[in-house]
């Protein structure tokens, strides 16, 4: 089969690779019909060298067509249309069965002390092969497969595994009071999503902040309050809490992680990874801050005394400086976590069953041919040609 394959810092190539075959009985083989590319496999193509092997398969937001199953399979039968969450979680363990699916203690990749493993995601998830390719293997084919309906595209659905699940629990994690205010940093997809299912929920007050007008447009045209960063620049906070009856939102959430601009110090311990011999980078990567904490500095900022910070994005250093004393004089709640995809499931389907309050049909900027997947990723990192949700055609 052909699948997007790591190779190096920004050099991700479409090779041909062995088919995945069924190794469990209840393994099921997807024939992968539509798989997203994510702001976090950007973390793959630029810092997390370290943790990956060249030949690596990525993605982790595919959904396809029942091809094979294995003889204890009884949930999904040849020929059903699934999504494929992002979290390879059992769905049966203790933390599951608390809706807790991103640190399922079946899949816990304990040599890292990370949480369940993922799709296509280095070796600190259990470097399970990803779905930018024509076929994917997924485990637990009676509780991880989401079956779908046919007939509406993929654009209906695909954004169920990862998109959707992530922004509904940010939203839900930030805990908007009735009538109250909620500020999102970083209007990419997560970001961009966040901010519709707030205001399909009824949150009051949302203002979306980013740098790229293509997004602050996209977001304005959904009903979202936008401001440019680059135009109020060390303002910003000043303005929100203008915008917020002088306190600051009720809520924030930080949709940006490690991808913030910020510290050059920061750029530059990131980048230097990438020159050290890959054992010690993955050493120096998990114990040492590098994480570029821009974001998450101004939501501690913007966030109102007694207020919540929502974290979506992902950051990986481990000695990150926190402004503790600050954090605790303002009463801060902090919420975090990858998404429990299978938590929220129930919740987002009938949103996509029934009409498309959320604009997931056309929630996509580009549809983009497997083998065009290196000039996409290149794309999406630069923010060109209004870059907001790249999906893969195998």
């Amino acid at each position: 089969m052909r699948a997007l394959t790591w190779h190096g810092r920004r050099d991700v190539r479409v090779d041909t690779v062995p088919d995945p075959a069924i190794k469990d009985p209840t393994d099921v083989i997807i024939k992968v019909t539509t798989s997203g590319l994510c702001g976090s496999d950007l973390h793959l193509y630029e810092v997390l060298g370290p943790f990956l092997d060249v030949g690596d398969i990525l993605g982790h937001e595919p959904m396809g067509i029942v091809q094979e199953s294995g003889p204890e399979v009884t949930a999904v039968r040849v020929g059903d249309r699934v999504v494929i969450p992002f979290n390879v979680s059992c769905g049966t363990c203790h933390t599951c069965a608390r809706g807790l699916h991103s640190q399922c203690e079946t899949t816990q990749v304990r040599e890292y002390g990370s949480g369940a493993a993922l799709f296509g995601y280095t070796k600190l998830y259990g470097q399970v092969p990803g779905g930018q390719a024509e076929l994917l293997r997924v485990p637990f084919g009676n509780t991880l497969p989401i079956k779908v309906p046919h007939g509406p595209e993929d654009d209906r659905f695909v954004l169920l595994s990862d998109v959707l699940p992530t922004a509904w629990q940010a939203v839900e994690y930030a805990s908007v009071p009735e009538g109250g205010s909620l500020v999102v940093l970083g209007l990419g997809p997560i970001g961009d999503m966040s901010c519709r299912i707030a205001l399909h929920r009824g949150v009051a007050q949302v203002i979306g902040v980013d740098l790229v007008d293509e997004r602050l447009t996209r977001a304005r045209r959904r009903g979202v309050q936008v401001l440019n960063l680059h135009e109020h620049g060390k303002g910003l906070a000043d303005v929100v809490r203008g915008l917020t009856d002088g306190r600051g939102p009720d809520a924030v959430i930080d949709a940006v992680g490690m991808e913030a601009h910020g510290s050059p110090g920061a750029k530059l311990a990131a980048q230097a990874t990438n020159l050290l011999p890959s054992a010690l980078a993955a050493k120096m990567m998990e114990h040492v801050g590098i994480d570029r904490l821009h974001a998450l500095y101004l939501a501690i900022d913007i966030v109102r005394r007694g207020g919540t910070i929502s974290l979506s994005g992902v950051y990986g250093g481990q000695t990150d400086p926190l402004p503790l004393l600050t954090m605790f004089d303002k009463q801060i709640q902090l919420r975090m976590g990858q998404a429990n995809v299978h938590r929220w499931a129930a919740d987002i389907l009938p949103l996509l069953t029934d009409d498309d309050p959320l604009g997931v049909d056309t929630f996509a900027t580009h549809h983009v041919p497997l083998d065009d997947a290196p000039a996409a990723y290149e794309m999406f990192q630069k923010k060109q040609d209004g870059a907001v949700k790249v999906l893969f055609k195998p």
